[in-house]
């Protein structure tokens, strides 16, 4: 029997952006996606299984459903899930700090209650970075796909039950340290990062349960790895692990916001700039990519 559980959040919050932070990165068969729910599979331990996640309407909770084989670890995918939509924070607390930022100020009035979506695993996150270095997202989804077909273990049937479109785990970083990577789609230098960082989880050299609790010290450990330069290890600390202070002030679409004025900002200047806003500088880059994509597309931002 499916285990249900309800998660509470201190609103507003918007089921909207999470559905378009996932609709544009989905991964088929590890990952599924409906109007009204987030799927995907995981793997907790030596147990395989799937969980699902709802909105419910007017309840100001999420619905956590998690299949039979992944009953005993309750506890640890709550804990997960919860992270993964931004449900444990208080969005008054940052708001009110931007509020009267000359720059901030307005785009939080016209977002108001803007989270921080970020990935189920770090290490699914840190491999999906690294392939997405210098590539669209789409180029990136495309070659992670990929990945997933060469090397991702399918489920058993008896752990999919009461799933719909799911039927594999991500990569293990083990899988992919020792993988054949020919014809995958990414450079030599960059197959040889992901592959460096495959091995460094694998053998625990990196332990992501580990590294240390603050953005910059989590930068300075990835850093550390050949290929992975500042903002591939800023990306990771705000996707992978919810840093609320990660910020990777080199990105394009935080220094092209349209609060800048028609020239931008310089990565300099916007780092600089960007100290007044911590330790919340997670939640400015998301109001800044909100800024950048609706004027680029005019159909609403994929952050």
């Amino acid at each position: 029997m499916t285990l249900r559980i309800s998660l509470p959040y201190v609103g507003p919050w918007d089921w909207s952006q999470f559905h378009q932070y996932h609709s544009h990165r989905l991964l088929p068969g590890v990952e599924a996606l409906q109007a009204d729910r987030y799927s995907r599979t995981v793997l907790a331990g030596a147990h395989a299984g799937w969980i699902s996640v709802r909105p419910v309407a007017g309840d100001g909770s999420l619905e956590l459903s998690i299949s039979d084989s992944l009953a005993e670890h309750s506890g640890f995918l709550c804990a997960k899930v919860a992270r993964m939509f931004d449900l444990n924070s208080d969005p008054s607390v940052w708001e009110a700090q931007f509020a009267h930022d000359p720059y901030l100020g307005r785009l939080v009035a016209a977002a108001p209650g803007l989270r921080l979506p970020s990935a189920y695993d770090p290490f699914e996150l840190a491999v999906r970075a690294i392939v997405g270095q210098q590539v669209s997202v789409k180029a990136a989804i495309t070659i992670t796909r990929r990945l997933v077909a060469r090397f991702g273990q399918p489920l058993q049937e008896a752990n999919l039950t009461g799933a719909v479109g799911l039927s594999s785990l991500f990569p293990t970083a083990a899988t992919l340290a020792h993988g054949n990577m020919d014809a995958i789609g990414m450079p030599t230098k960059r197959v040889a990062t992901l592959q460096r960082l495959s091995a460094a989880v694998a053998d625990g050299s990196l332990d992501f349960r580990k590294v240390g609790q603050t953005a910059d010290e989590l930068i300075q450990h990835l850093c550390e790895l050949p290929g992975i330069g500042n903002w591939t290890a800023e990306y990771i600390a705000l996707r992978g692990f919810a840093s609320p202070d990660a910020f990777p002030a080199a990105d394009l679409g935080l220094l092209k916001a349209p609060v800048w004025g028609p020239d931008g900002i310089s990565a300099a200047r916007l780092r600089q700039r960007a100290e007044a806003w911590r330790p919340w500088r997670a939640y400015a880059a998301m109001h800044l990519w909100k800024d950048y994509e609706r004027s680029r597309s005019g159909t609403g931002p994929d952050v």
